[in-house]
């Protein structure tokens, strides 16, 4: 069962993952903190800023958050900001990424599956 409910943990987690994103983003071009922490980093993320609204079973979030992760990274396969004539948008590129890495796909699993062992081992969420 989904309830909508401010939670004030998964907020300042969310504040705090997006201001080290943005300061990534700013201020690194390469280098394994920008290509792979960084992606490690979105999908925690994304999860903390589902969470900080919706409380529903950690499970569903986490399945919802690589599913989205993986598609965004296979849509990279097939050139997806060429067809959509954003290969010249800095932010679009930032936000969808420009090329496919398998590497991608294992910092978003391995994201994913420490914060969802994180919130399933504390206190953040009760069944």
């Amino acid at each position: 069962m989904k309830r909508y409910k401010l939670n004030k943990v998964y907020l300042f987690i969310t504040l705090g993952i997006l201001l080290i994103e943005i300061c990534i983003a700013a201020f690194l071009t390469e280098g394994f903190i920008r290509h792979t922490f960084g992606d490690f980093l979105v999908v925690i993320l994304v999860y903390s800023a589902i969470r900080t609204f919706v409380e529903t079973n950690p499970i569903y979030i986490a399945i919802i958050v690589l599913g989205f992760a993986f598609a965004i990274e296979f849509l990279q396969l097939f050139n997806l900001l060429d067809h959509l004539k954003l290969r010249d948008n800095k932010i679009a590129t930032i936000i969808l990424g420009s090329t496919f890495h398998i590497s991608d796909l294992i910092a978003y699993t391995l994201g994913t599956v420490i914060i969802l062992s994180i919130d399933l081992k504390t206190t953040l969420w009760t069944p």
